[in-house]
């Protein structure tokens, strides 16, 4: 039976390929720490898991749950974004809880993308951006983002291109791979563009409360709504991660047409799960505090890592991860494989997020300090 051409134009995804090749050295007896994946090692808070061993004891859960989600799990997300980044959310008509942000990929490139139409998407970038683009048969048109503009589009070159078959353009701020963070101002000359343009915008929003003091929420400029959507998730701010909770926010005709989709995909998400969303979505600050206190030691750690290997970092960056530049002369892959095979550590070479990935290494801080000073000590031998 031949494959659906589509396949054609995706390839599998880098991390599942690559931790096949991982764990067959851990099976031969390879002592490999992987630094290299965005999967939170850390626990819930225990009010979120108090809540879903809880929603097991009520009637009538184990049946299929509203497609849009509780009304009250919809409420907690809207009272998030106002006690959070000071905007205001129609808890009814303006959000959709997803199943995990990733889906949120999908299921907005469904409704909104035909055939042939073009899509801006970030270079370097999360891969399921284009991958998913390549999937419903439109075009990926990469626009650049460099160290020397601080990971942040040209906005006035880019209106010199022929944007006319643009249909869809993603950002993502906090930026995963490099975690530079966006202004308000630098949000509304996005606002701007798109509006120019009749682009829609999404921004991709999961990352706003690891290391980072000034959360921000694309819909904090005026007029937003008519010209984005937002993505956010509580798999990396709530360690959450296989619970696959997230949501799409925007215009109440966007998010309907969002629905038609999601709709004939799945049948709700469990209820327990959207008990859990509620209290981790209610959780004080001091659970933040707590997390990034965690996160602030073994990003040190991963500063020194980054030195014993000679590269350059930005020590404001944000989000789960250290992006690094290496040494000249050499290339992303390569010093990639050399810590895998000479030194039993895996990070993950820049040149998967895109072109402008090269000369870049990414490291996780997913892993427990012990392992990071582990990895510092081989490192250094």
């Amino acid at each position: 039976m031949l494959t659906a051409n589509r396949l054609n134009s995706v390839k599998e995804y880098y991390f599942s390929k690559k931790l096949r090749e991982v764990r067959q050295l851990q099976d031969e007896g390879k002592p490999i720490i992987n630094i290299g994946i965005g999967s939170p090692d850390l626990p819930p808070s225990q009010h979120v898991i108090e809540a879903i061993q809880q929603s097991l004891t009520h009637d009538s859960i184990h049946g299929y749950q509203n497609y849009q989600g509780l009304p009250e799990f919809r409420h907690a997300i809207a009272t998030f974004y106002k006690n959070k980044y000071n905007v205001n959310i129609d808890k009814v008509n303006e959000v959709l809880p997803l199943m995990g942000s990733k889906e949120g990929i999908m299921h907005i490139s469904m409704a909104f993308l035909n055939a042939g139409d073009h899509v801006l998407v970030p270079n370097p970038g999360y891969p399921t951006y284009s991958s998913v683009t390549n999937l419903l048969e439109a075009t990926p048109i990469y626009y650049e983002l460099t160290e020397a503009n601080n990971w942040f589009p040209d906005l006035d070159a880019l209106s010199k291109q022929d944007v006319s078959k643009v249909k869809l353009m993603w950002v993502n701020y906090p930026h995963m791979p490099t975690g530079a963070t966006a202004t308000i101002s630098q949000f509304e000359a996005l606002i701007a563009f798109a509006q120019k343009h009749q682009i829609l915008l999404v921004n991709d929003n999961p990352y706003s409360f690891i290391l980072n003091e000034n959360p921000q929420s694309i819909f904090a400029v005026s007029g937003a709504k008519e010209v984005a959507l937002e993505l956010n998730s509580l798999s990396k701010s709530f360690n959450m991660a296989g619970w696959r909770v997230g949501m799409v926010l925007g215009s109440s005709k966007n998010i309907k047409a969002i629905l038609q989709v999601k709709s004939n995909m799945d049948s709700g998400m469990f209820y327990g799960i959207q008990q859990g969303a509620i209290a981790a979505l209610n959780s004080p600050k001091s659970w933040f505090e707590k997390l990034n206190t965690v996160y602030t030691e073994r990003r040190k750690i991963a500063w020194h890592i980054f030195d014993a290997l000679q590269c350059t970092y930005d020590q404001t960056s944000t989000g789960l991860f250290v992006w690094a530049k290496i040494p000249s002369g050499k290339k992303s892959e390569q010093l990639a494989d050399e810590l895998l095979y000479k030194y039993d550590v895996f990070l993950t070479p820049g040149t998967v997020f895109g072109s402008n990935g090269e000369g870049f290494i990414r490291l996780s801080l997913c892993t427990p300090k012990e392992q990071l000073k582990e990895v510092l000590t081989r490192v250094t031998n």
